[in-house]
This record gives structure tokens, sequence and C-alpha cells, in this order.
């Protein structure tokens, strides 16, 4: 009973839609009209610019970080890994924004920083590079998604191993129209950096 309350707890967290709030409270904007129309920190810093897109960002990495953390502190039977899970799918298919939204990445990396801070460093650290020398963030969230496997077979933790193929996974399946860009040389490259 406890995986099934906490599974619901994370999927309504991550069905908060930071991106509609941020962009309807703060720009008069519905950013799902706007950009690529994803609800996610990327097409926010397209259409809002940094500062949006940083606090999103911020609130989306919180979403699964909230609902792993709740899961360890109050629900210690439970695998914390496996309710935020449910963060990523209520992030992704948000109740809250006709089940359209993001593509995973930064609340998969707050799921990952409720149980292993380190790995979320090295992954942070992996992004920017990957940024910095691609200028693609479908492509650095991706490359990302891979590190983080890599890292959770390094560290030799079987359910860690599990969760990160399966995000990685999900991720790089909700990049596939990014990838076909990418092959097509239409993909946007950030400027910023």
């Amino acid at each position: 009973m406890e995986y099934v309350i906490f599974a619901i707890i994370a999927y309504l967290l991550g069905s908060i839609p930071s991106a509609l709030i941020i962009g309807k409270l703060f720009y008069q904007i519905d950013i799902r009209e706007h950009g690529s129309g994803n609800l996610g920190g990327t097409n926010t810093f397209r259409v809002l610019g940094v500062k949006a897109g940083l606090i999103v960002s911020i609130m989306d990495i919180l979403k699964g970080t909230a609902a792993t953390v709740l899961a360890i502190w109050l629900a210690p039977s439970t695998e914390p890994l496996i309710i935020g899970a449910f963060a990523v799918l209520g992030h992704t298919y948000p109740l809250f924004a006709r089940f359209k939204g993001g593509k995973a990445v930064a609340t998969s990396g707050g799921v990952l920083l409720g149980v292993s801070p380190l790995l979320f460093l090295i992954l942070v650290i992996s992004f920017f590079t990957f940024l910095k020398l691609f200028k693609y963030v479908s492509l650095a969230s991706m490359l990302t998604g891979i590190i983080a496997v890599i890292t959770a077979v390094i560290m030799k933790d079987i359910g860690l191993i599990i969760v990160t193929v399966l995000l990685a996974s999900f991720v790089i399946y909700r990049h596939r129209d990014n990838i076909k860009r990418i092959k097509d040389k239409t993909e946007p490259k950030i400027s910023w950096m």
C-alpha cells in the first residue's frame, strides 16, 4: 500500500507544470504555444530567457528530488528510485497540463540527486561538458543519460543500474525527434556557451 500511496504522491509532484506556472504568472505566456511547445527547461530558456529557464529547471529537478526524499524519510520499506520514477512520469505526462509535459531530463536528474548527490554532480559536470562541446541541449541530455548508466555500473549498485538504464532509455526515446533534427542539421544550437 505504501508503494501505491507514494507513487501517486510522486506522480502528482511530477505533474506540477513548472514552465506553465512561471510563464503564466510572470510573463503572461502559455509556453505550450511557443517554441517547441514543450513544458521543460530547454523551451523555457529559448522562449522566456535564462532567468526563467534556470528557475524552471531547478523546479523540475526538485520535483524528482522531493518525491525520492519523501520516500526515503516516510516510506523506508519502499525503493525510492522506483517512487522517483513516478515523478518522472508525472513530469512527462502531467495530470495538470493535459498529459503533455517535458522530456524527463531535469526530473530524472532530481531523482538521482535524492539518492546519490555524487552521481548527480557527475551528471551536471557531464551535461555542461557535452553542451560546451556540441552546443545541442538534446544531445548533451542523451549523452549524460548514458554517463549515468556507466557511473551506476562503476558504483556496482544493481538498483541504480536498472533505474538509470530505464531513465536514460526514456530520455532518449523522448528525444527521438531531436535525433532526427540533429541528423538533418536543423536542431537549434545554443549560443550562450
